[in-house]
């Protein structure tokens, strides 16, 4: 077969495939995650379901090309609003990677909630989807890292002896570089983070926080003060 031919074939594909993934984020958007059916799929496209079946095998193939999908996208607007901002200070760098999480998940309300809502019943995310959910993460280390190694990073409070020992784990894996408590405390922000994210995405501060902008902005500063950050 000609190279032409195998470009014409290899683009098709991926036609075909983008084709596919649309349709389901479509589904999740009316139906959700648990409800999503690769027949459904294939009868919305026009395609039998075998034919959809060579793109992917399963629902749970489709599933994970979708977190995927969503990390990256996720992963790629926090790394560009970090870019602009990359030489100045490390609470703003903080700030602007927390805002850019919060802009992805108002524009794309239903990937949000694809990867950081209700668990899908019988779904197990493969390794696969580690490398793409840890983009956002890394870059909040990144911007530690930067701070610890210009002596600007106040360390927070003592650790109890209780929790030492899961801290000293928990830095051996995510970033060895960093004092144990400060790795704590980047652990416990980053959940709130997305608690913020998700209380707003998902209806918990109707009738208690209207203007919710300037609120996320301010409790994001102090995240990052709780972290070491000045």
């Amino acid at each position: 077969m000609s190279s032409t031919a195998q470009g014409a074939r290899a683009r098709a594909r991926m036609e075909v495939t983008a084709a596919i993934k649309d349709e389901a984020r479509r589904q999740l958007a009316a139906e959700g995650a648990a409800k999503l059916s690769l027949r459904a799929v294939a009868r919305e496209l026009g395609m039998v379901s075998s034919a959809l079946y060579r793109y992917f095998p399963s629902r749970d193939d489709l599933l994970t090309a979708l977190i995927i999908d969503a990390y990256d996208s996720l992963g790629e607007s926090a790394e560009a609003a970090h870019a602009e901002v990359a030489d100045a200070g490390p609470v703003q760098r903080w700030s602007a990677v927390a805002d850019a999480v919060r802009a992805w998940a108002l524009r794309r309300p239903h990937e949000y909630a694809l990867i950081y809502g209700s668990p899908v019943p019988g779904y197990i995310a493969p390794d696969t989807t580690v490398p793409p959910a840890s983009r956002v993460g890394l870059l909040f280390i990144g911007i530690l890292r930067d701070a610890h190694r210009r002596d600007a990073l106040a360390e927070p409070p003592a650790l109890p002896a209780e929790l030492r020992t899961e801290a000293e784990r928990m830095t051996a894996d995510l970033a060895p570089d960093l004092p144990p408590a400060t790795v704590a405390a980047l652990v416990a922000a980053w959940a709130q983070l997305f608690g913020l994210v998700g209380f707003e995405l998902f209806g918990q501060f109707n009738r208690v926080v209207e203007d919710r902008e300037p609120f996320f902005r301010h409790a994001v500063v102090r995240l990052a003060h709780g972290v070491g950050l000045e």
